[in-house]
């Protein structure tokens, strides 16, 4: 049996990449802040085994009682998907100190623990995989976003690391980097309007949002050691040629 971790599993990505990982055979620990009724109850339709664990995953104690319930259910981790993050939209000069801490709490601090926890089990395994989910504000700046932009461009700094560290011992650590993403996520961004539908699908060369199915599939392909045993230390770009365009926009909207 194999065993996957999802972090930020209540939604979103999470969900998604939880019910994909299902549909391929995984057993599933689904973590988050919050309960995961709704991906419990879709994962263990397909007939897989799953378990929640709800804590702030900032805090090393909840992580560490994460670990250790799915040891003792399991024995054993062979993917650990570090999904759970948060945005904050703000110009770099009205951003004070704690605000910007949070975010590398939960996006940078929490991925490490994880990584750190699951990791151990699997390089005691001599086998693994972790798929850290960055962003393309992780390989590019995006305005007033400062605090998230400096969480993804470390996460990805985090993942070429432990690729470093850890590829001769048997675990493997990719990270995908999303576009924007139809999520609960953009719902909440765009209500503070800095930005809107239109905005995103004009800059894209595909002309649109990424599906969460998007990105739960490239996740399930980096997981795989079948499909991309070999491959260690990449960030894929998950953002239908995004960061690769450098059109202007009427350009880019002639070719359309």
């Amino acid at each position: 049996m194999r065993v996957a971790i999802v972090t930020g599993a209540a939604q979103g990505i999470g969900r998604r990449t939880a019910e994909v990982l299902a549909e391929a055979g995984y057993a599933l620990a689904l973590l988050d802040v919050k309960a995961c009724d709704a991906t419990l109850a879709a994962v263990r339709t397909v007939g897989v085994e799953a378990e929640e664990f709800v804590g702030d995953l900032s805090d090393e104690a909840v992580v560490a009682r994460a670990a250790e319930g799915v040891k003792q259910r399991w024995g054993r981790a062979d993917l650990l998907v570090n999904n759970a993050g948060i945005s904050f939209i703000a110009p770099a000069e009205s951003v004070d100190g704690k605000a910007f801490l949070r975010v590398l709490e939960v996006n940078l601090l929490a991925p490490f623990l994880l990584a750190k926890a699951f990791g151990t089990m699997m390089l005691e395994q001599r086998s693994g995989s972790i798929v850290n989910v960055a962003s393309i504000a992780g390989l590019v700046g995006i305005a007033d976003r400062a605090a998230y932009n400096a969480s993804k461009h470390g996460l990805i700094g985090l993942t070429r690391t432990l690729a470093a560290e850890w590829g001769g011992r048997g675990v493997r650590v990719n990270a995908v980097c999303p576009g924007w993403v139809k999520t609960e996520m953009d719902v909440a961004d765009q209500a503070g309007g800095g930005y809107n539908d239109a905005d995103i699908e004009g800059v894209n060369p595909m002309g649109r949002f990424a599906s969460p199915d998007d990105i739960a599939c490239a996740i399930r392909f980096l997981a795989d050691p079948a499909q991309s045993g070999f491959v260690n230390g990449h960030a894929l770009a998950v953002d239908g040629g995004w960061t690769v365009d450098g059109s202007w926009q009427s350009l880019r909207m002639r070719k359309r």
